[in-house]
């Protein structure tokens, strides 16, 4: 077990609840906790993809597996979640649950945009209370929140998800500091366009993108060290390139990168 693996077990085992498991950098993070051999919750909707994941895991790690078979769009899923994990040691939250939408405003449609803010903030909110709770009781734990440097601006064409994604960052930079006292690791991880299934449901081309592992990676490395991780080359290119511009600039910028990408 490497130096990583040692300190993910250690620090936050023995137990990790991971959503938004099935697909991307859920199941990418779920993949390294479970090398770290810390038990993992598991969940998601999809319940044939996560009992073959659980038992995957399970063979090869020798861990244990929990399945919570759940849509985090429902108002009633943080209480099912916390319910179904109150009898467990758990050390570290990923909040990986979180899908998009592209293209002009005007032709959204408002149920699935209600559908995405419930599942990128409401439920993500529920979660981080909850788990802030357990975790300062023991003062110890991890919290991973999945941003995106979509966030850092407003993105024309992706408006409605880059609102959400800059709602997720403000909170995780606040809880880092606020957590940080009793022993609880906070960290927002906001990486550039990531090969995650992400971009076939929000309806977008992808060119040059990190994978779901480089993300997954590159987060759990930084994750007790500092409060945001901008994981991979093509993430820290894309944010510092345009930091010294004014925020109107940004904008503009980034709504014309998003409007090339996406699928007309």
């Amino acid at each position: 077990m490497g130096n990583l693996q040692k300190r993910l077990k250690t620090r936050y085992g023995p137990w990790a609840v991971v959503t938004g498991a099935s697909s991307g950098i859920g199941r990418e993070m779920a993949l390294r906790l479970a090398q770290s051999e810390l038990n993992l919750v598991l969940v998601a909707r999809r319940q044939t993809i996560l009992k073959q994941m659980a038992q995957d895991l399970s063979d090869r790690y020798g861990i244990e597996v929990r399945l919570v078979i759940q849509d985090l769009s429902v108002e009633t899923s943080m209480e099912i979640l916390a319910a179904q994990t109150h009898d467990l040691d758990v050390g570290l939250l990923v909040a990986a649950a979180g899908f998009g939408t592209s293209g002009a405003f005007l032709n959204s449609q408002l149920e699935q945009e209600m559908e995405m803010l419930n599942v990128n903030c409401r439920s993500l909110l529920g979660l981080t209370w909850h788990f802030s709770q357990r975790f300062a009781k023991q003062r110890r734990g991890g919290i991973v929140l999945m941003s995106s440097i979509v966030g850092f601006q407003g993105t024309p064409f992706a408006a409605h998800y880059a609102a959400t994604k800059a709602y997720v960052q403000t909170l995780a930079e606040a809880l880092y500091v606020e957590l940080a006292p009793i022993g609880v690791d906070v960290i927002a991880s906001a990486p550039g366009p990531t090969n995650s299934g992400f971009s076939d449901r929000a309806g977008m081309k992808m060119g040059k993108a990190l994978s779901a592992g480089e993300v997954a990676e590159g987060t759990l490395k930084a994750l007790g060290r500092k409060s945001t991780v901008l994981p991979g080359f093509l993430s820290k290119l894309l944010t510092y390139s345009l930091v010294p511009l004014p925020r109107w600039a940004r904008v503009r910028i980034m709504g014309g990168v998003m409007k090339s990408m996406t699928k007309q």
